[in-house]
């Protein structure tokens, strides 16, 4: 990593409400829920991830003007995250309600807000130097308001930027004309298996990773739970193995393990090293309560030596 480098996040930063019940209320129930938990969430969890590793990182996204964009914002700077100013008036920040369930499956929703008023004008005053990194999110493509504008732009990135996708669950509702061509200037593509299998149109997890691998630049990262990650970028493709750990709330584990693994290529490592930092980071954060719990740099380099620093390599399934 060179001291210049850095990630710019473009994955809507968002308030959520998290909510952990015993099971999900019928249609017109009610169940209880332990104490709600309020925090910044969205792309701030990928930015969390990254800095608490090193990495010099800013937020190319709108805030708005409220007071969910005023707690997002503070959030921000107290991480030392480099944020654009928002333009006075307008509306506040929008909010995701997420509901936890004892077994760490998540359920959203989402009420949109001022994260969707991204102007071309904030994006293409970006600049971008000599070691730079750019993630995007499936809800930006999703989104029509963000798409017709993060798209274009896209295309007017320089081409030594190296761009991150994660697709996520709504990726299927943005226009597919758009994600191919964000796909073909896509460096790597971070996603889940259920993810990876609904973007390929497959239920074969291999198969979907066949079909996307030559669409990306360098390669594909799946998510997949406990069993770690699977990774292709060039050779035939391979899983880097997962680590034993307490669910706790699964929130923010993908954005974790994304933020750790960009952090890692800037510190330099390979690929499969990245993969397995960012196993052992996401494995950390689903033991703790919050979509930001990515551990430190101290910390994750305190579990590694625990448990080694070498990736374990597993056969496929």
């Amino acid at each position: 990593m060179t001291e210049h480098a850095r990630l710019t996040v473009l994955d809507s930063v968002l308030i959520d409400l998290t909510l952990r019940v015993g099971a999900l209320p019928e249609r017109g129930g009610d169940v209880v829920s332990a104490p709600a938990h309020l925090a910044t969430g969205g792309g701030f969890n990928v930015l969390v991830a990254a800095r608490r590793q090193g990495l010099a990182s800013r937020y190319g996204g709108h805030l708005g003007t409220g007071p969910f964009a005023e707690r997002a914002r503070a959030d921000l700077e107290a991480l030392e995250v480099e944020v654009a100013p928002s333009t006075p008036g307008g509306r506040d920040l929008g909010v995701c309600v997420v509901v936890v369930e004892p077994d760490g499956e998540r359920t959203f929703l989402t009420a949109a807000g001022a994260e969707l008023d991204l102007s071309r004008a904030a994006l293409d005053a970006l600049d971008f130097g000599d070691d730079e990194y750019l993630y995007l999110s499936g809800y930006n493509l999703a989104h029509p308001a963000l798409a017709a504008t993060i798209g274009p732009w896209l295309a007017t990135v320089p081409e030594h930027v190296c761009v991150a996708l994660d697709p996520g669950a709504r990726i299927g509702d943005a226009d597919p004309g758009l994600v191919d061509r964000v796909l073909a200037r896509v460096d790597w593509l971070l996603a889940s298996d259920d993810e990876v299998c609904a973007l390929a149109g497959t239920p074969s997890l291999g198969d979907a990773v066949a079909t996307l691998r030559p669409r990306v630049r360098a390669g594909v990262v799946v998510h997949e739970g406990a069993a770690g990650c699977r990774i292709a970028d060039g050779g035939h493709p391979r899983r880097i193995a997962g680590v034993a750990t307490q669910v706790v709330d699964s929130n923010g584990a993908g954005d974790t393990h994304n933020g750790v693994f960009l952090a890692s290529l800037a510190h330099g490592a390979d690929p499969e090293a990245a993969a397995w930092r960012a196993n052992v980071a996401a494995a950390w954060s689903i033991a703790h309560l919050g979509g930001a719990s990515a551990p430190s740099a101290a910390q994750l380099a305190e579990r590694l030596g625990e448990i080694g620093t070498s990736p374990r390599r597993e056969p496929e399934a």
